[in-house]
């Protein structure tokens, strides 16, 4: 990889960071926690007005047709400052699919609004399997005149009670083979037979079960193919994951400069704790697996913007992600005492966000064992140049 990032992409990442310290921060999070909605409507409408909602939308449909790499960046500043907001959930599970899926039709009524007005959307794909598998899409979609009706249960969808659209995985054919036969409908969370309740997580962070019972939705709102859903919740599984790996490197970020900071500020035997070789040995291993978390999710954001996507790319840095912020955050909270494990501290924050992250798009067994797919199945180099062995 030869990338560096431009002055444009250092200009959107000190853009965001300093818009995140203003608007959002550690104390807001805190009161977040107890907001009904899980995330701050005045701040989501700043936003709108900055464009960052649109940023990787066409221009076409209001954006600012950003790349995947500034992408990658605006997420990194999220997790930077534990942003408590559906953008992930819209963006990156629904924008993203819109664009490289939806008709002209599904465009012109849908991403104008994600970008110009701040729609909320989320995906609803997990139910009670929960294990990203094909054959965990059981919600029943059967075809009734133009429409379809749809009957079943989503669980830990995120911010569905205050979405505007969501897009919904069901099964309209069955058969031996369980990719085949999935289908993405965009449907409005206000029909007819849609029931939402939040379920209470240790993060509070908007997820909601989703209750179908006979939900009418019509052709038109058939995102893809029918029967072909199972390729677009791979590409948002693969790009979502990636984009989550971002995210949790900015967090794991922040966390060890929190941790630093600490050990330079807390004294024992009259010197900082930093000074002992012991404290410095913990914080250079937190850092060495940070430099490896960021570059994994640098070069991964930079092959899918050349439109070059790696699946073992994206599936390292989740499963790096997942175990280097739980790490770090372990780490930091060792360094600050008994103390740090409560929400009091900021580290304690972040500890929370760990928790909530690691499944999302894939825990770190998925992303270990499609790394080993993708291993198994690669051509080394100097068989590529020399051929195999005679």
């Amino acid at each position: 990889m030869d990338y560096t990032i431009g002055k444009e992409q250092e200009m959107l990442r000190k853009s965001a960071r300093e818009f995140f310290e203003k608007e959002c921060p550690k104390d807001k999070v805190r009161e977040l926690k107890s907001e009904p909605k899980a995330y701050d409507a005045k701040m989501w409408k700043k936003m709108v007005k900055l464009g960052f909602q649109g940023l990787i939308i066409p221009e076409a449909y209001g954006g600012m047709d950003g790349d995947f790499v500034e992408l990658a960046l605006f997420m990194e500043e999220v997790g930077r400052n534990i942003v408590p907001m559906p953008y992930y959930a819209t963006i990156a599970l629904c924008a993203l699919p819109l664009i490289a899926y939806g008709n002209d039709e599904q465009k012109e009524n849908y991403l104008p609004g994600i970008a110009e007005k701040g729609d909320i959307w989320t995906l609803a794909r997990t139910e009670a399997q929960a294990d990203n598998s094909p054959s965990e899409i059981q919600l029943s979609a059967v075809a009734d005149g133009d429409e379809y009706l749809l009957n079943g249960t989503k669980i830990f969808v995120p911010y569905a009670h205050v979405a505007n659209m969501m897009l919904v995985a069901g099964r309209t054919s069955e058969g031996d083979d369980p990719p085949k036969g999935i289908t993405l409908f965009a449907v409005d969370p206000k029909s007819e037979g849609v029931k939402i309740e939040i379920i209470p997580t240790v993060a509070r962070d908007g997820r909601c079960e989703v209750v179908f019972e006979n939900v009418r939705v019509a052709q038109a709102a058939i995102l893809g193919q029918i029967d072909r859903g199972w390729e677009i919740l791979d590409e948002i599984q693969q790009q979502g994951a990636l984009l989550k790996a971002a995210e949790m490197s900015g967090g794991a970020q922040a966390a060890f400069e929190i941790t630093l900071n600490y050990t330079k500020e807390r004294k024992q035997f009259d010197k900082p704790i930093g000074s002992y070789q012991g404290v410095q040995f913990r914080l250079v291993d937190m850092l060495t697996s940070l430099d490896s978390l960021k570059y994994l999710v640098y070069n991964g954001a930079w092959q899918v913007s050349v439109g070059e996507p790696s699946r073992l790319l994206n599936s390292s840095a989740k499963a790096k992600a997942n175990e280097v912020y739980d790490d770090i955050c372990h780490h930091g909270i060792y360094l600050h005492g008994a103390i740090g494990w409560t929400e009091e501290m900021d580290i304690g924050l972040y500890h929370l966000r760990t928790r909530s992250m690691i499944y999302d798009c894939g825990g770190t067994d998925l992303h270990l064992e499609s790394i080993a797919c993708e291993l198994e199945n690669d051509v080394p180099d100097f068989i590529k140049l020399y051929g195999p062995a005679s």
